[in-house]
């Protein structure tokens, strides 16, 4: 089955949140941003293991300088809401159009076209 890795933080440093939001987008194949506590990111997380795909959670409400990425996710993305699911660097509005997008195996198509591309996205 698909494995996740749960983050309650990005690294402790001294890099500012934007540059550390690219990092975590930019080295990891799918990541979720998202409350702990939310029930949208419950539904991906569910998909994703069940499409046996690797994946990274970060818990914004664990983080202290959660206030400042929710601002600069609302500059990138133009969404208040705080569910953000990112795979190969793209942003997907949400879980309903992650849902979607794999009814549409359009989201399955992201994992291959990828795979050519980059890290692998499936466990081995």
């Amino acid at each position: 089955m698909g494995r996740n890795s749960t983050s309650s933080s990005l690294r402790n440093s001294a890099t500012a949140p934007v540059n550390q939001i690219q990092e975590a987008i930019s080295d990891n194949y799918v990541i979720i941003f998202s409350k702990t506590f939310c029930s949208y990111s419950t539904m991906v997380n569910m998909l994703l293991h069940g499409m046996n795909v690797n994946y990274k959670v970060v818990g914004l409400d664990m983080l202290e300088y959660r206030s400042q990425i929710q601002d600069i996710f609302y500059k990138v993305t133009s969404e208040r809401s705080v569910l953000k699911i990112f795979v190969n660097g793209t942003f997907i509005e949400s879980a309903i159009d992650t849902y979607r997008l794999h009814i549409e195996e359009k989201l399955l198509l992201l994992f291959h076209q990828s795979k050519l591309k980059r890290k692998q996205p499936y466990r081995e």
